[in-house]
This record gives C-alpha cells, structure tokens and sequence, in this order.
C-alpha cells in the first residue's frame, strides 16, 4: 500500500496505537512517542471557522475545509454517528509523525501476528517513528520464521476519546475520497470493538464509502458526478474485497494441505505469482484502489492479510443495507448491534443476519 491512500487504511494501524499511549501513559518508548506526537497535534488545532476566515485561503482550500463541516454535519444527522467535537478543527502534520507500520503473518498461514496494547486489544500491526526499527523489527520476525511488511501511516487518532482535528494532508484528497476517510473515522468513534481489527476496519471501510454515496446524493444529487464517483468507489471496493476471497481461498487451500512444509512454500510461490496476474486483470476495473500495485510489490501473507483487514466480507455489510431497504443509519445501527451481541465473530453474525433474511423472502418459506 502507499504511503498515503484514500482510506484510513493510512491512519488506522497508527491510530490504535496512539490512542492507547494517549490514554494509558508510556507502555513502552515508541509509546511514548506516539503521546508526544499526538499532544503535539492535538496543541496545534486551529478552529476551521478561523481558516474559512481567511480571505487569502484558496478556493480548492476552503472548498475542502467547508465539505468536512458538511460532512461532520450529515454523518451525525443523518446516519446517526457519534460526532462530538471532532473535526472542527485542523492541524498541520509533518514528516515527525509518520509512523511506519510491521505487520506479520506465518509463512503458512494468513493469520495475522498481533501485539496487545491497553484499551485497544490484539492489534495485528505495531508502529515505529524510526523506520530503522521498524526495519529491525520486521527483520527479528523474519529470523522467527514470519512474513512481513513495513509500511508508512500517519499518527493520529483517539477512537473518540478526544475531539480530533483533521488533519492537513487528509486536504490532499478529493472531496469524494475525503468524505469517505472521514465517515470511516466517525464510524470507529461511534463503535469500536476491542482485539478485532478485521471487523473493525471492514466495517468502517463500507460505512465510510456508503456514507460518501449517501453525502454526495443528499447534497448534490442522485446523477452529481461527486456521486457517481463515490458509487464507483463503493464498486470497485466491493469487487477487490471478492478477488482477495478467491486469492484467499487459493492460498488456504495449499496451507491446510499435508504437504510438507517445503512443498507448501514452493506451492504458495506459485500461487502468488497466479494472484499478481488476477490482479493485474482487476486492476483497470478499479477506480480509487488502481494504486495498490498488488501486481508490482513483493507478495507475501503479511501483504494480503493487511488487505483481508480493511475489505473483508463487504458484500455482507452490502446486504445488510439492502435488507434496510437501502437505509444506511438503520444499516450501521444493525452492524453494530451485531457486533455488540456477538463480540465474538460480529461478522459471521452478519452473515447469517443475511442468509436469515434471505430464507424468510425466499418462495419456498412461505
């Protein structure tokens, strides 16, 4: 993934850790950093009313800066989510708070490696400010036996326990991408279930870019090319979140077989090889996920389980606001309810939320 993509993909992992050094004090020295970058940002807030006050603000600028008060605005009247004080104001963020995230997984299996942190839970990615132990880390895992990945994430975020600004580089978006990374956040500060990242970010994922189709129809209408293109997105995320089922399938297939273990990696080589090329086919279909250049980078498990954690299932969640009769507030208050009613696989409660409905409208029930 690049260093700064549309999603909070670029904000999460970094996110989680920072809330819990924010919250808990110092667990360990990159904790404590992590609370003197978030301070830092949380110092250097500027109302957005003062910047829109401006009369030397560009266009693009206060174009931006309005669309997130809107934003805040919908997501709270509209769908319902929890808003508070955040995103009111701005803060500047530089290159001192870029974390760089290590993510693991076994070289036979794509379960992620996790780390626990206070508040948050088992997080499957740990961040460095020094990309040299980042690097270290990732390196230590490898001797163990591990694939990893090491890459850049902005530092900020407190799940709802402060009101957070936005963030300047987040203006480096387009308003449609920018609608959606900031419904996504709002999602995780409405409900956040502790040591499943999977569930988390993969229904912050279809909130954030079903939000931004419901955003841009409400306030420019249905045929607006702002969304049209948010619809696009929505699109192509569920269509990435299929290809990663199959590739998935694929790989499990070779990982819970009896070979031994040096037949399994000769045989996984080749089936990435095989996931570059189904990739490469997607990939002109997409529209907003064409930089993942999943054919390009080095392929392992700790690459496609970071994947897995952001778009897993989203055709569920896709269903689930079918059977609201396309009503996302009704759709994110089921999600949650589910989650909160079975914390311990939400998203096959999901699943069989749909499965259920689908059987009582079937001919065959009546």
């Amino acid at each position: 993934m690049r260093g700064f993509v549309r999603r909070s993909a670029v904000v999460r992992a970094a996110a989680l850790i920072t809330a819990s050094a924010l919250l808990a004090g110092c667990y360990a020295g990159y904790l404590a950093r992590a609370a003197y970058e978030g301070g830092r940002i949380l110092w250097n807030r500027k109302p957005i009313s003062v910047e829109l006050a401006q009369r030397d603000l560009s266009p693009e600028i206060r174009e931006k800066l309005e669309t997130v008060l809107a934003v805040r605005k919908f997501a709270e009247e509209n769908l319902g989510l929890e808003v508070g004080g955040a995103y009111q104001t701005i803060a500047p963020v530089d290159n001192g708070a870029v974390v760089h995230v290590v993510m693991a997984a076994p070289r036979d299996s794509l379960r992620p490696y996790t780390w626990w942190f206070p508040i948050v839970g088992s997080v499957p990615y740990r961040g460095y400010f020094d990309p040299a132990d980042a690097n270290a880390m990732a390196a230590s895992l490898e001797s163990e036996g591990l694939d990893t990945m090491v890459r850049p994430a902005v530092a900020f975020s407190s799940l709802g326990f402060f009101d957070d600004p936005v963030l300047s580089n987040l203006l480096k978006l387009d308003r449609v991408e920018l609608a959606g990374v900031l419904i996504h956040e709002l999602f995780h500060r409405t409900y956040y279930l502790p040591s499943d990242a999977m569930f988390d970010e993969s229904a912050a994922t279809y909130v954030g870019s079903a939000g931004a189709i419901a955003f841009f129809a409400a306030t420019e209408g249905e045929s607006a090319a702002d969304t049209i293109a948010a619809r696009a997105i929505l699109d192509s995320e569920l269509r990435f979140s299929r290809f990663l089922l199959q590739e998935q399938a694929r790989l499990l297939k070779i990982y819970t077989s009896d070979l031994p273990e040096h037949e399994i990696l000769k045989q996984r080589e080749v089936a990435f090889g095989a996931i570059k090329a189904d990739y490469a086919a997607l990939e002109p279909t997409l529209s907003g996920l064409e930089h993942y250049d999943l054919d390009k980078q080095p392929l392992n498990n700790a690459v496609l389980v970071n994947y897995l954690i952001y778009f897993r299932d989203l055709d569920n969640f896709a269903a689930l606001q079918r059977i609201n009769h396309g009503d996302l507030r009704a759709t994110i208050e089921q999600i949650i309810a589910l989650a909160k009613a079975h914390p311990e696989d939400p998203l096959y409660a999901i699943w069989e939320a749909t499965r259920a409905s689908a059987a009582a409208a079937s001919p065959a029930s009546n």
